[in-house]
């Protein structure tokens, strides 16, 4: 309650988030003799987010090694681990041991969190949650990279959201918890930048959990790529390359990055994660065949013809949630095929 009426000085930031942070245990990879930075990235969240799905693999494909540790979906956000478990078979959940031979083998994992790391968040948030202390930044700051520190990272790269369907409800809020988490991640010893990127609108073509994976699929192999997608996808994995020192500058790390997605590099690592953590050998082939679909699908038309101005992007993932969750009291299987396709975005007729 102090923390959240007086704030904190940036050195007691840092000293609570790495106390978080050694409340247990503290991923050291070294005995594995990598030959690349471990880097990742973490999103505040937002609604048709599915740039992790492609972000990791195409960043282990130049070289990095990616152990990101996920989450559900929080309020109307979708959550990575949701979007994977559409995948038949697949573990969010594989013992340490198995964690980090695919780390070393494949070069990414996508996993939950485990009771072993930063066991202190959870007692936090349980008490902010109950004393009205949730949106303080400090906190907020503290809780997000007590896991992600715990990874053992170089480096990391944070997503902030912006906009009508982000977690921080302002601009200036958005600001400001990127500066924090960047101020503490870099004051633990973590190369650390930050970017703000749009949620004034569905990141992806589509919010859900199989629709996004499908998506992901079809970025990789090139079959499909939305042209907003692919900008805040290449931005975020842009600056991984240069966090990580796999690339000197922007223009470097974006030639790299496209040669492993033409070259089909990034989706031949996707598959090798999604057959290593369990799922089926021939995902990234027959995608289609293994994930869910929809009973029943219903287009949606405006009343007048005009543009696009304006979305309430925050609404699209509480009515996307209200269709899962209708799925889960009918007991259907519906609730991983549940999903928005966006046909018209901003400024578009």
């Amino acid at each position: 309650m102090t923390i959240f009426f007086h704030d904190m000085t940036m050195p007691e930031r840092v000293s609570l988030t790495m106390a978080m942070r050694d409340s247990g245990t503290v991923l050291d990879w070294k005995s594995l003799h990598l030959n690349g930075p471990i880097v990742d990235k973490h999103s505040t969240g937002g609604v048709g987010d599915v740039t992790s799905l492609m972000l990791g693999p195409m960043v282990a494909a130049c070289g990095g090694y990616i152990p990101m540790i996920s989450g559900r979906g929080l309020g109307h956000t979708g959550g990575t681990l949701d979007k994977l478990e559409s995948i038949p078979g697949f573990d969010i959940f594989p013992d340490d041991n198995r964690f980090r031979e695919i780390i070393k083998d494949v070069g990414v994992a996508i996993i939950g969190q485990t009771s072993s790391l930063a066991p202190a968040d959870k007692r936090f948030y349980a008490t902010r949650d109950i004393t009205a202390t949730v949106d303080s930044i400090p906190l907020i700051t503290a809780s997000i990279l007590a896991k992600k520190l715990a990874e053992g990272l170089d480096a990391l790269v944070m997503d902030v959201k912006v906009g009508s369907g982000a977690f921080m409800p302002t601009y200036e809020l958005s600001e400001a918890l990127a500066e924090a988490i960047v101020g503490v991640a870099n004051g633990a010893g973590v190369r650390t930048t930050a970017l703000l990127t749009d949620m004034n609108q569905v990141l992806a073509s589509s919010a859900g959990n199989a629709v996004e994976v499908r998506e992901a699929v079809q970025f990789l192999t090139g079959e499909y790529r939305n042209p907003r997608l692919f900008d805040v996808t290449m931005a975020l994995c842009v600056e991984m390359l240069i966090s990580g020192k796999l690339a000197k500058d922007d223009a470097e790390a974006r030639a790299k990055l496209q040669a492993v997605l033409d070259n089909g590099k990034a989706a031949e690592v996707f598959g090798r994660m999604v057959a290593a953590q369990k799922g089926p050998t021939d995902f990234v082939e027959n995608y289609a065949k293994y994930l869910p679909t929809a009973m029943l699908t219903k287009a949606v038309y405006a009343d007048t013809e005009g543009f696009v101005s304006e979305m309430d992007t925050a609404r699209w993932g509480w009515q996307w949630l209200q269709w899962a969750a209708d799925a889960v009291r009918h007991l259907t299987p519906s609730i991983t095929a549940s999903a928005l396709l966006i046909w018209r975005v901003w400024a578009t007729r």
